[in-house]
């Protein structure tokens, strides 16, 4: 029988090594026999892990459909200033944020041991989603999010910079820095 080589993967990407499938969130492997079980049915959040307190998180928001709705700049404005207004209220860091054209990808790191990570995205997509839907007559977001809790040994700035050279690995343009839906409320990306 053949060994299955398997590479680190979390939400799309592994700063650990590829000796195995690191799967972080319950994703599961699939029944190589392609059987349909329930014990292999996705998990979406992780067992056992309230996501409230000084944590750091990869996240992953799309769209409903995944409808490339973020490509003008008065609406990404507008959702980067809820984001900020519910980072503040939350009391969370957003080391990083990154509007591709159909997702949201976001570096966020609790500031306290009341930081809920749940509340805090459950709160900007309810928000967003509403005046979104009042406005345009649609629904923004899908129903769920991918998230990834950060390990001690990954470092957020290399976090924050794989977000921000998401653009460029997708050819949308050839340096993160003339990509102008991307940002962080900790540093200045283009002083780097």
């Amino acid at each position: 029988m053949n060994e299955i080589k398997y590479s680190s993967v979390g939400q799309g990407f592994s700063l650990a090594d590829n000796s195995y499938f690191s799967v972080g969130q319950g994703f599961s492997l699939a029944d190589m026999n392609n059987k349909v079980s329930n014990r292999y049915k996705k998990r979406i959040r992780l067992k056992n892990f309230n996501y409230k307190g000084i944590y750091r998180y990869f996240i992953t928001l799309c769209t409903f459909q995944k409808r490339k709705i973020f490509n003008d700049n008065s609406s990404v404005t507008w959702l980067i200033d809820v984001l900020r207004e519910k980072s503040k209220l939350f009391i969370f860091k957003v080391w990083a944020y990154c509007f591709m054209p159909n997702h949201l990808h976001l570096l966020l790191e609790g500031e306290d041991y009341s930081s809920d990570m749940k509340k805090f995205i459950s709160s900007f997509k309810q928000h967003t989603g509403y005046y979104y839907k009042k406005k345009m007559g649609g629904r923004l977001w899908q129903v769920n999010f991918y998230e990834h809790v950060l390990r001690k040994e990954e470092e957020t700035i290399s976090i924050a910079y794989y977000i921000f050279n998401n653009p460029v690995r997708k050819g949308l343009v050839n340096d993160y820095k003339k990509y102008e839906f991307l940002g962080s409320f900790e540093f200045d990306v283009l002083q780097t």
